[in-house]
């Protein structure tokens, strides 16, 4: 069956993930439109497509015992000069992923891997392209913000055409979504 490229991650929703992709396009990257907006969960990985259906089961057991949680984006970041790219930051959700994407490469699974940095969750905007093209993209996108509640995360595999397409979607365990903001109704209690 030969080894296939999957990653995980988390979409970012519409109208957010076609206007960052379009702007990431117009910074001048070519890989823009075969790649989702994203949140990275488990980075590009080769695996023996004969493992497919035990990654799809540890996956589902990952997103069981997860909860939706509040996700938002403000500002840019850059890895430069460790790495040529330009980002949207995670302002709010950063936690739940960062949680997120150990569980989904636990040493036990078959997604266990090390990564070649630290885990930062963000969503790319401009990936090894001119550096005056990657400085138009940190600045243009200083003030951009979008704000979704997360439910849940994809598997996706990556085509012979470079192309990144979605396999099949995650949802989390619980359809509850939190509120917004962190404000937890928390009830009235009365002593008498």
């Amino acid at each position: 069956m030969g080894t296939v490229t999957i990653g995980v991650s988390i979409a970012v929703p519409e109208p957010h993930g076609s206007r960052l992709q379009q702007l990431r396009a117009g910074f001048g990257d070519a890989a823009a439109h075969g790649i989702p907006t994203h949140v990275t969960l488990l980075p590009p990985t080769g695996i023996d497509a004969a493992a497919l259906p035990a990654v799809e089961a540890h996956l589902g057991e990952v997103a069981a015992a997860g909860r939706p949680f509040p996700m938002r984006l403000s500002g840019t970041g850059t890895f430069r000069p460790l790495s040529p790219v330009v980002f949207v930051q995670v302002v709010e959700g950063g936690e739940a992923c960062t949680w997120l994407q150990q569980r989904v490469r636990e040493p036990s699974g078959p997604l266990a891997r090390e990564l070649q940095f630290p885990y930062h969750p963000h969503v790319t905007v401009a990936h090894g392209i001119a550096e005056a093209a990657m400085d138009r993209a940190f600045e243009e996108l200083a003030d951009y913000g979008a704000e979704w509640p997360c439910t849940g995360f994809a598997l996706y595999e990556q085509g012979a055409d470079g192309v990144w397409r979605k396999l099949r979607e995650f949802p989390f365990g619980s359809a509850v979504v939190p509120p917004q903001g962190g404000h937890a109704d928390r009830g009235s209690v009365s002593a008498h």
